[in-house]
């Protein structure tokens, strides 16, 4: 069940960490690296009593940071007071740049790939701060079926989303890779999250959803992280964007881009409120679906494209008839594609043929 994204970044993944060992970027297979030695931890302290949810996310709120490229939004938390973050894999790969914004908006580039483990989706980043409050690790091993959990992300951006639950199951993928299933509601933006405990230990990340359910939830325990923390070896994070760069390149499906020219007469009868709706409504299901395509789930993508562009034709006007006519053949043609990635990237062309349009519309 869990094989189709146990491996998240699908076959280019299996690359990835032997590209990056070569490369003096510490994975869960690698060697120590000598480091100096960790800066003295100004971990939140474990209390001796159960917490409640709003206790968790009160301690825990400031140690949760967003973490932007250029096309995608996840989530991070700091694992070391000077600038250590923990995060999906998923989220960085693709992007040339990455920034943190910690609590009280402060915005800090990611300057280092500390560490990564490819196989679990998990990464490990650095950016130049100190005296940040890190979040105490928990046993992950000791979480069993019906233990309460606690989530905290930005699922669709909506930052700082706190939300409980109980453990569903523990899970292994098909590899051997363990997650444990949770009832507490992640969604695309939430990727890199930590899951925690009822002391307000991390014990999980948060890595995926399964559409075809509902509530199926997944983290990486916490114990696939420990090793990356204790391995760290810094490779600059523009070296590691080449390093995607070329990867992604030789691995990635090649895709025939068709983005139609509209003449400018599609938009007659489309008010300037209807076309900066149609901006606004393309422009937010890009940055859903980009990052769940990036992620290797190319399915997801096209169905939040596919469902985007209904409601789009919905809400427009009736007398904006072309942009709605252009969305339905879309949708169609994609409908009748041989793929996943083909259907993904013919609702990705026709959502650009209507932003190209609308942008030289409003050029005259």
């Amino acid at each position: 069940m869990l094989a189709r994204w146990s491996l998240p970044l699908g076959c280019f993944v299996a690359r990835v960490a032997t590209v990056l060992l070569l490369a003096g970027c510490a994975t869960s297979a690698s060697r120590p690296a000598a480091q100096a030695p960790p800066e003295p931890a100004a971990v939140t302290g474990v209390p001796s009593h159960l917490l409640s949810p709003a206790e968790i996310a009160a301690r825990a709120l400031p140690s949760v940071v967003t973490i932007r490229t250029s096309d995608s939004l996840g989530t991070g938390f700091v694992v070391r007071p000077d600038g250590w973050i923990a995060t999906n894999l998923h989220v960085i790969v693709g992007a040339a740049h990455a920034k943190v914004t910690l609590r009280g908006e402060r915005e800090l580039d990611v300057v280092d790939v500390l560490a990564m483990s490819a196989e679990h989706d998990l990464a490990l980043l650095r950016v130049e701060a100190r005296g940040l409050s890190a979040l105490p690790l928990g046993d992950s091993d000791a979480m069993r079926p019906g233990d309460p959990v606690v989530a905290i992300g930005n699922p669709l951006g909506l930052e700082d989303t706190v939300s409980n639950g109980l453990v569903s199951a523990r899970r292994k993928g098909d590899d051997g890779t363990e997650f444990l299933q949770i009832s507490a509601p992640i969604a695309p933006g939430s990727s890199g999250g930590p899951i925690f405990n009822d002391r307000g230990e991390v014990v999980g990340i948060a890595v995926a959803i399964l559409e075809e359910g509902q509530n199926l939830n997944f983290g990486v325990p916490a114990r696939y992280l420990t090793p990356l923390i204790r391995k760290a070896a810094p490779i600059p994070f523009a070296q590691f964007a080449k390093l995607m760069a070329r990867l992604r390149g030789e691995t990635a499906p090649k895709v025939e881009r068709s983005v139609p020219h509209h003449p400018l007469t599609l938009l007659d009868g489309c008010s300037e409120a209807a076309q900066r709706l149609m901006a606004q409504m393309i422009e937010d299901a890009v940055e859903v679906g980009a990052p769940l395509y990036n992620a290797g789930k190319a399915g997801a993508c096209y169905h939040v494209y596919d469902g985007a562009a209904s409601d789009l034709v919905r809400k427009l006007p009736l007398a904006c008839r072309g942009p709605a006519r252009a969305l339905g053949d879309a949708q169609r043609r994609a409908a009748t594609l041989p793929s996943a990635v083909a259907q993904a990237w013919a609702m990705r062309d026709a959502f650009d043929g209507l932003i190209d349009v609308i942008a030289r519309k409003r050029g005259r």
